[in-house]
């Protein structure tokens, strides 16, 4: 395949991988209890978690590549057919704001709830409940920014998946596993926004995970087989 854009499609791969493998890396750090909703559990395994800010920008660090490769692909596509290239361009507006949104994340999980999980293990007794109930407030707007950010991550990869597989510039299959993805994060937002960190969210989570995992590796060996063209058509 020959592509003028060669060089951005790579971009647009490379970092779509490193943001989604250093991602998943951090979260195998991620301290965890058995029951994410089981606040006193989750609550004790993070004040004993001391590298707890460290994962939290890893995740960060991830989600930043992530979303620079959703918007990098948006260019590497270049359509100019009306409406497809709207849907491109709103999918890279999402993927934007999915980055806002990930930052507020990481403020409240990584800094905040860190912050005041430890003052809850630290505390007297008779200050006890008092604590916990300011953290356990704190955990609930993570769920809050963790729906919206599920949301509007899952709305970039399906209107990205969607301009991916009209376009044919790469196998359809990984713009279908973009748009699966989507919709994988999609529900976690629902579920998350409704009962939290619940065992309901086990199969759109690893469904979300494979599929992207999937078509950022399948768009990688994709781009790096891409022949860059000259403005007369040649290879190069």
């Amino acid at each position: 395949m020959h592509d003028g854009k060669a060089g951005t499609w790579r971009l647009a791969a490379s970092l779509l991988l490193a943001g989604v493998l250093a991602s998943i890396l951090a979260g195998v750090f991620h301290a965890e209890s058995h029951d994410a909703n089981d606040h006193a559990a989750s609550f004790t395994a993070y004040a004993n978690s001391g590298i707890w800010t460290a994962v939290h920008l890893g995740q960060f660090v991830g989600m930043a590549l992530v979303c620079a490769g959703l918007v990098s692909l948006w260019a590497a596509l270049g359509v100019r057919q009306h409406a497809v290239a709207w849907l491109a361009r709103f999918g890279a507006l999402a993927a934007a704001a999915a980055l806002a949104l990930h930052a507020v994340l990481q403020a409240v999980d990584g800094v905040a709830l860190k912050q005041a999980v430890d003052a809850w293990a630290a505390a007297s007794e008779p200050e006890k409940a008092a604590r916990f109930a300011t953290a356990e407030g704190i955990r609930w707007l993570e769920w809050g920014t963790r729906s919206y950010q599920s949301f509007l991550l899952g709305t970039a990869l399906v209107l990205l998946g969607v301009v991916v597989t009209a376009t044919h510039r790469v196998p359809r299959i990984i713009g279908l596993l973009m748009a699966l993805s989507g919709l994988a994060y999609l529900a976690q937002g629902w579920i998350i926004g409704e009962t939290g960190f619940s065992s309901a969210n086990s199969v759109p989570t690893l469904v979300g995970i494979v599929a992207i995992v999937t078509a950022s590796v399948w768009l990688a060996v994709s781009a790096w087989r891409i022949k860059e063209t000259t403005a007369a058509g040649h290879p190069r």
